[in-house]
């Protein structure tokens, strides 16, 4: 039997780039923070946000260096992404990265069983969809090396911060906002970018995890936290043509229980609600113990 290690104490911990997957003469690194100690540890693999185009592996550090300090090992990806790898490239990568993981998963200190999924704004999108749709052969189409055994990219649990679950009901939101009377400016720039990497409201719709569930396809409903701040527009809104009530978090929610998933929605009071801004990670310590406490219920043998 296997048992996952994750203590009350503080860790320290190493941090360190692996090439995770390379495509062509292009590597992707993985930066992984692992606890110090034989373990296993319980691991995620982290996804970073940035509206599908931006940012890297060290966007989110603040949070993998939480995590492992806590007894968690954070495997930060580079993945591709914008519009030079447009949907599903990334998408493609993360699956890969879960897979990767658990074949190597001695190395990192973990056990194939011991995996979740973990992103912030968009990467907490990617995460899900990844997680709902394991085997989905576009997802899965980049092989492991010869050897590696059979892995697939099924996850214990998912931690999404702030996700952009809905791309779609993002898109019109923001399409709503600029044709109102005093359009504020996130809309100029979300807008071309959720445009550059997914091409078409189609896309959107097909890649919607929440459109997904709506919409009755088998997938499946690991356990997840969605931890999110109040007033932040940006990732918790509402969708103009949908007739739930209430915003994205709690449409979501509902819809993942009825599938069958269990879902946390942690709410948090955010330093200033200024529209177009994700909340500060450097201020977010109340909610990395939450989600340490999540993994610390999820993920056991």
């Amino acid at each position: 039997m296997s048992t996952a290690t994750l203590e009350g104490k503080t860790h320290a911990f190493d941090a360190e780039d692996v090439e995770y997957l390379r495509h062509g003469d292009k590597p992707l690194l993985a930066r992984v923070y692992r606890p110090r100690g034989e373990g296993p540890f319980p691991a995620l693999v982290e996804v970073h946000g940035g509206a599908w185009c931006l940012s890297d592996r060290f966007t989110e550090k603040v949070r993998h260096e939480a995590m492992a300090a806590k007894g968690i090992v954070s495997i930060a990806l580079d993945f591709r992404s914008g519009n030079e790898d447009p949907y599903p490239a990334s998408v493609a990568d993360v699956n890969y990265a879960v897979r990767w993981a658990k074949a190597n998963a001695r190395m990192l200190k973990t056990r194939p069983e011991l995996i979740g999924l973990s992103g912030q704004s968009s990467g907490g999108h990617l995460a899900m969809l990844v997680a709902m749709r394991p085997h989905d052969p576009r997802y899965a189409a980049i092989p492991l090396p010869a050897g590696s055994g059979e892995h697939d990219a099924g996850v214990r649990c998912v931690v999404m911060s702030w996700p952009v679950i809905n791309p779609l009901g993002r898109y019109r939101f923001a399409r709503h906002e600029l044709e109102g009377a005093n359009p504020p400016d996130w809309p100029k720039t979300i807008m071309p970018r959720q445009d550059a990497y997914w091409r078409s409201e189609a896309n959107m719709a097909e890649g919607s995890p929440l459109l997904i569930l709506e919409r009755g396809e088998k997938v499946a409903t690991p356990p997840a936290i969605w931890i999110q701040g109040r007033g932040d527009v940006l990732h918790d809104y509402k969708d103009p043509e949908s007739k739930f009530p209430g915003t994205e978090a709690p449409r979501f929610v509902d819809l993942y229980r009825k599938a069958g998933g269990e879902i946390t929605l942690e709410y948090f009071e955010m330093e200033s609600a200024h529209t177009g801004h994700a909340p500060d990670l450097s201020k977010r310590g109340p909610e990395y113990d939450k989600i340490v406490h999540f993994v610390q219920d999820k993920i056991r043998p």
